[in-house]
């Protein structure tokens, strides 16, 4: 009679253990999000999802010949060159990045590029790196009609300062666009410094 006691407890003293034992091993349900985090998490999404105005990028895809122009002095002729430009969207259609290659002052030249639209700002925007500097350019903009008019900023290696600048991408059609640039030239003065001609390569 006393064993069958023991072993009653031994057996209840067990069970009491395991389920301890599960008990521990259950995680905790996590917390239910509050409102305000909800909106928070909500608001993010709609910030990173690609909408119309990145589709409006959508002729910037692609390989492309381009047709380059460029002014040191506006009195005197461009230097004219041709080079390739290849973009591609990434990271899910929300940027377009861009590798360039061609030549400039008679020296071989390569460039890369990003281009978007960002949902918090409400802006295009572009970034530059190339093999003929140390620094980065970056420039925002609106676009009105087929035109995407960016102001931006760039080191300057003559006066060795940031300089500003003024750049119109116009989507003439699926297959063409062009980029103006301009900003200061000899005396300070406003003149235009480059001209791409982007054709859709066959």
């Amino acid at each position: 009679m006393k064993r069958n006691h023991i072993v009653q407890s031994w057996v209840a003293g067990v069970g009491l253990c395991m389920a301890s034992v599960v008990w521990a091993a259950d995680p905790p349900k996590p917390a239910q999000p509050s409102a305000a985090e909800k909106a928070m998490w909500d608001k993010m999404a709609q910030a990173g999802t690609p909408g119309e105005a990145h589709k409006k990028l959508a002729p910037l895809a692609g390989k492309f010949s381009v047709k380059s122009k460029s002014w040191i002095d506006p009195a005197k002729p461009p230097e004219e060159s041709n080079g390739a430009s290849e973009r591609k969207w990434i990271m899910g259609g929300r940027y377009l990045e861009e590798h360039y290659q061609g030549t400039y002052g008679g020296q071989p030249f390569t460039g890369m590029g990003l281009q978007g639209y960002d949902n918090v700002t409400k802006k295009y925007f572009g970034t530059w790196l190339d093999s003929g500097s140390t620094g980065m350019t970056m420039a925002r903009g609106t676009m009105s009609g087929n035109a995407i008019q960016y102001q931006g900023v760039m080191s300057d290696p003559v006066s060795g300062k940031e300089l500003s600048y003024m750049m119109v991408t116009t989507i003439t059609g699926n297959d063409s666009h062009k980029v103006e640039m301009w900003g200061p030239g000899p005396g300070g003065k406003d003149m235009k410094w480059m001209e791409l001609v982007y054709t859709r390569a066959r």
